[in-house]
């Protein structure tokens, strides 16, 4: 059983851009309940399917595991929760981590998030001058809640 740490933060200023060649994503939900939620993504040319337990701070289970790309193609666009999620995910190593820049497209444009994963809670990392703000405990950021409620329908 997988165990992920991941804490999430916003993206202040345009000091990452550059650092990291980007990579598109498509991502919905088969289920998004919070205590089990099964998505599905397109990464580049690959896809997978992973299976997320209920978040507990900032740790829970995650299953994640390769299917074949048509396949993952006919599920999003005739199973998946609407709307898909499209972003653009940038890798950027820095602190002996790997920080996960997703700057959102569609009904989430003008979202950018960032996350860092680590090996447990407590582990402590350095913040780049352009992480603000963090989110991991808000659900409003949260990937499944971003097709239930679009970050361009809150009110700012």
């Amino acid at each position: 059983m997988a165990k992920e740490v991941e804490r999430k933060f916003l993206v202040k200023g345009d000091g990452w851009r550059g650092l990291a060649e980007g990579v598109h994503y498509r991502q919905g939900y088969l289920n998004s309940v919070k205590e089990r939620t099964v998505r599905i993504r397109t990464v580049g040319d690959r896809a997978v399917i992973t299976v997320k337990g209920l978040t507990v701070g900032v740790t829970r289970m995650e299953f994640e595991y390769e299917i074949p790309y048509d396949d993952c193609v006919a599920m999003l666009d005739n199973l998946a929760e609407k709307p898909i999620i499209e972003k653009t995910r940038y890798k950027i190593p820095m602190g002996g981590f790997v920080w996960e820049i997703d700057e959102f497209a569609g009904v989430n444009e003008g979202l950018v998030v960032a996350e860092i994963e680590l090996p447990s809670p407590e582990t402590p990392f350095e913040k780049p001058d352009w992480i603000g703000e963090e989110v991991s405990s808000d659900p409003r950021y949260f990937n499944n809640n971003l097709v239930a409620h679009p970050y361009t329908t809150w009110t700012k």
